[in-house]
């Protein structure tokens, strides 16, 4: 492995869980994809809003309650920022899932119609997939797809002509690929599609805790992200959406503070977010996820994507060295973000997986929420690895090593040393 270059974050001993041992080893984490660990300034947040801050929003006159309105008020301020968003239309969902449901459901069935098409990749995760699937059943409309290069990419040539044929209602796709890692060109997609007069909508779940977004920049009509992976507690996702058709659209879920007012046989709607916002919200989380925007944000988001670039190549370059190995998606670390999935000839991923833990490392094996792709590439299932800041070279060294001893338990043999 190259010397550690000043690119490297050092940030494990900020992360309190990384102190474990598993198997009499210390915690290697490389699944940052599937959830990221979380800062101790975080979970500090989290305990001292439930010690100190803890009452209802959007109720109370009472000074603990102008507390909790003011910290859960300005974790969002704080969150959209973040991403260059307004408070206003940045809505508190419980994770990126429910976040695309609110738009097939809440836009999707007022705008989406027999004749209409959704377009969506073949690379996308199971969340932006089955709300479209069910949303053009029940419309009449039809469902197709890009296709997925031999390098793991998108086509922008594709995208055009697609949208040429005139009935694309909605785009959309994800930013960065939860299991090739490609990078989309996300404001060249949107571009296209809006000069063709379709909407769009971003799964940047796995953008937004690696790199700088600006959904301003972006110009997508919907961006949809979660806290979990982004350093943040479970529980909450986030929405941002373009004003004008946030205003436009019915509410996905009705009930208690998402109305102006009730009467007996009918209502009016809340002011954005909270129009979108039914019951008591995530506020405890939302607190939690802006101690952890505020951390990323500290160590400034161009630092974070040049560690984990540089963390990415090393995997890659370390990944190579292992026999019958193959990683799946573009082949340079500059083109995805900072995951690598895998098969290794003769070995089942969940066999991959389980081995390595032996070592005190922890990768994902599986289909990862991916079906269509996993088909598209001709397996069932492969092992994934993912980096976060937390994460430093030693961490590729050790499931390197460890997916050499794997080889090893079914007689494959070892391979290069380092």
């Amino acid at each position: 492995m190259p010397p550690v270059a000043e690119s490297a974050l050092r940030r494990r001993a900020d992360f309190p869980i990384l102190g474990r041992r598993f198997h009499g080893r210390p915690l290697i984490y490389l699944d940052s994809a599937s959830t990221s660990q979380k800062p101790e300034v975080v979970i500090e947040a989290v305990a001292d809003h439930l010690r100190s801050h803890n009452a209802n929003v959007h109720r109370g006159v009472y000074a603990l309650a102008q507390e909790a309105d003011a910290a859960f008020e300005g974790a969002r301020a704080r969150i959209a920022a973040f991403t260059g968003a307004e408070a206003q239309t940045t809505i508190f969902t419980k994770n990126v899932t429910e976040a695309i449901n609110l738009v097939a459901y809440a836009w999707g069935r007022a705008n989406v119609g027999p004749g209409d098409a959704v377009l969506i990749t073949q690379m996308e995760h199971h969340a932006n997939i089955i709300p479209w699937q069910v949303l053009c059943r029940e419309r009449g409309a039809s469902l197709r797809y890009l296709d997925v290069d031999e390098r793991g990419e998108l086509s922008l040539e594709s995208l055009d002509r697609e949208l040429a044929r005139g009935d694309v209602r909605l785009l959309a796709f994800a930013h960065v690929s939860n299991v090739l890692g490609t990078i989309n060109p996300a404001a060249e997609m949107v571009a296209r599609a809006r000069a063709a007069g379709a909407v769009t909508l971003i799964d940047g779940a796995q953008a937004v805790p690696q790199m700088a977004v600006d959904v301003q920049e972006i110009g997508a009509d919907f961006y949809a992200w979660t806290g979990h992976k982004a350093l943040g507690p479970t529980g909450i996702g986030v929405l941002h959406g373009r004003r004008e058709i946030l205003e436009a659209m019915e509410p996905f879920l009705t009930g208690g503070d998402m109305i102006a007012s009730v009467e007996l046989q009918s209502a009016s709607w809340n002011e954005l977010p909270w129009k979108f916002e039914a019951g008591t919200p995530m506020i405890a989380e939302a607190v939690g996820l802006a101690a952890a925007v505020d951390y990323l944000s500290t160590l400034g988001m161009d630092r974070v994507r040049v560690h984990e670039r540089r963390l990415t190549a090393s995997l890659l370059e370390g990944l190579a060295r292992v026999p019958g190995l193959h990683v799946v998606g573009p082949p340079e670390a500059d083109a995805r973000g900072g995951l690598a999935s895998f098969t290794i000839e003769g070995i089942h991923p969940h066999d991959i997986a389980e081995l390595v833990d032996r070592a005190g490392v922890c990768i994902r094996a599986g289909h990862h929420c991916a079906q269509p792709l996993m088909r598209c590439l001709g397996v069932g299932a492969t092992a994934r690895a993912s980096v976060g800041v937390y994460n430093e070279d030693s961490d590729v060294d050790a499931l390197v090593d460890a997916l050499l001893s794997a080889r090893e338990v079914f007689g494959l043999g070892g391979g290069s040393p380092r």
